[in-house]
């Protein structure tokens, strides 16, 4: 009977949402800082052939788009395993290697994609519906899988002919086109998944401008252009090279040196002066995605197992969680640490997008006096000490530095963590930390910047948090097709975030990637992956 109460209680509160719902409204914000998002190379005379050297900030994970969890794999399959849709520059999602949006059912259940005819993976293999089936099959279903959640309550996958894939759906899933847009829209070879399964990170054969050619690890990554690509015409580079290098200021010189010619992630510090080198030319745009701590509330034995209880008052307590989102003071903190390059991020919902509001995106004040009066009620020792995990690079620990300062007025004792970012990747899925200080790139629908990490039994609820209202409310939110419902109900699902705060929002990033002059054609998104496979040398390059 209890379980029957609490499941009517949060259809309440859902119900109660739908019936105040009201046209989504935009926010009126504006960015500090002018988009260059770069340009295609269009018309303009480039040189063909050549090497590009791209200084990678981190270094990825495997290369499985079905298991992977980092940007920087994004970077890299960017050129060379297309999706069946993309962002573009506007934020509009377009066709890839679908040759249309997808045509969706009136009930919403049946997801019909018309997919390109006539051309190859890079091992030879032909594109078609059985291999796109094959791979979405992949990952909706094998163990280990990041994509599951983000694709739905799938019942069914199937080729309906050479050049349509069906999906079905228990309840319709109005984010597929955008999930698809993304790592779950890759697709791999159906030989090299048949010869490699769960290998295939370690030589990925997909569709794309360039093929993998060989990987270093802890060094390098290395593309060449593949010459089965359908539009390889329009591909300049014969190889790129990911260089890792984690250092920005060694990013920085070799740019300056012309030893690489793209880094991504440069930093807030160093971008003004770069900005005015001749030889250099600043990209730069806003994210859909955000940076803030994860708080381990119950991932004991890894994201997506079920949860259990951490006998710590930050686990066990949301007023403790509330106390330390009350002690950030975002603004200044962003304003210190970035020169204001970057903005405070105060939710999962990205300012000037389809769904936000002011309600959506709104800060909570900073209010130390606040937060020690709630550890206070709580009944824990003043300062509360937290064990931050945070990456060893520059610019995050001096974030992570002035963030202690800022929570100490809050009557909290953070103590710092550095660690590498890998280590960072493993910690979160296993569950090894207390709190931890990484971010997300972001998705251009607010789904896949809430329910991968919010509901329950999610592969990627690295917080191990579980509440049946906030699982129907994103749950209501990603079955509704409504925009004005889909609104009503995210603003309601931040209240819910921000009173419980299983993830603290801090900060929106910039993606500020800088290249040489010498290139042209390299494009960076809001959805922060670095766009390569178009560029080339331009054409009165010397040398």
């Amino acid at each position: 009977m209890l379980v029957r109460s609490t499941r009517m209680a949060v259809l309440g509160v859902v119900a109660a949402v739908l019936a105040a719902c009201a046209p989504t409204q935009h926010t009126t914000e504006t960015a500090t800082h002018v988009d260059d998002y770069g340009t295609p190379v269009g018309t303009q005379p480039v040189r063909e052939g050549g090497d590009l050297v791209m200084g990678l900030s981190n270094e990825p994970d495997k290369l499985d788009p079905t298991t992977s969890s980092s940007l920087y794999m994004r970077y890299v399959m960017s050129t060379v395993c297309e999706k069946l849709y993309d962002n573009d520059a506007s934020g509009n999602l377009v066709p890839q290697l679908a040759t249309a949006l997808p045509d969706i059912s009136s009930d919403g259940l049946t997801v019909t994609i018309p997919l390109r005819s006539g051309i190859q993976f890079a091992d030879g293999t032909t594109f078609n519906a059985d291999a796109v089936e094959t791979s979405l099959t992949r990952h909706w279903k094998m163990e280990g899988s990041q994509r599951t959640g983000e694709m739905g309550a799938i019942s069914e996958i199937e080729a309906a002919d050479s050049t349509h894939v069906v999906i079905r759906y228990n309840q319709p899933f109005a984010p597929i086109t955008a999930a698809l847009a993304d790592r779950a829209g890759m697709i791999m070879s159906p030989t090299a998944l048949k010869e490699k399964d769960k290998n295939f990170g370690d030589h990925p054969v997909c569709v794309g401008p360039f093929k993998f050619v060989k990987r270093v690890p802890q060094t390098s990554i290395e593309v060449e252009r593949d010459p089965l690509y359908y539009d390889a015409k329009n591909v300049h580079f014969d190889s790129i090279t990911y260089r890792i290098m984690t250092d920005p200021k060694m990013r920085e010189s070799n740019l300056r040196s012309g030893d690489i010619q793209v880094a991504d992630t440069m930093s807030p510090q160093d971008v003004d002066t770069l900005a005015k080198l001749p030889q250099l030319r600043v990209l730069t745009s806003g994210s859909f995605g955000f940076q803030g701590m994860y708080i381990n509330i119950g991932n004991v034995d890894g994201a997506g197992k079920p949860v259990k209880p951490i006998d710590t008052a930050i686990a066990k307590d949301a007023r403790v969680r509330l106390a330390l989102s009350l002690s950030i003071d975002r603004q200044k903190l962003v304003e210190k640490a970035f020169n204001n390059w970057y903005e405070p991020a105060c939710t999962p919902i990205a300012p000037r997008t389809s769904y936000a509001t002011r309600a959506s995106t709104a800060c909570p004040a900073f209010d130390p006096a606040r937060s020690k009066e709630l550890l206070k009620e709580a009944g824990v020792q003043l300062p509360y000490p937290i064990t931050l995990q945070v990456m060893n690079v520059p610019d995050h620990l001096r974030y992570a530095q002035a963030l202690r300062d800022s929570v100490a007025e809050g009557g909290f004792d953070l103590r710092l963590v550095p660690a590498e970012y890998s280590t960072m990747l493993d910690a979160q899925k296993r569950g090894t930390y207390e709190a931890l200080l990484l971010g997300w790139s972001g998705r251009i629908d607010p789904d896949g910047n809430t329910a991968r990490f919010l509901t329950t039994g999610s592969n990627g609820n690295y917080s191990g948090y579980n509440s049946p209202i906030l699982d129907d409310l994103l749950g209501w939110a990603a079955h509704s097709t409504n925009a004005a419902q889909r609104g009503a109900l995210y603003e309601q699902a931040v209240r819910f975030i921000q009173r419980e705060n299983p993830y603290i929002y801090t900060y929106r990033l910039r993606n500020l990637t800088v290249h040489s002059t010498w290139v042209t054609g390299i494009e960076v998104y809001a959805d922060g992956a670095v766009r390569l496979g178009k560029a080339a040398f331009v054409a009165d390059r010397k040398g």
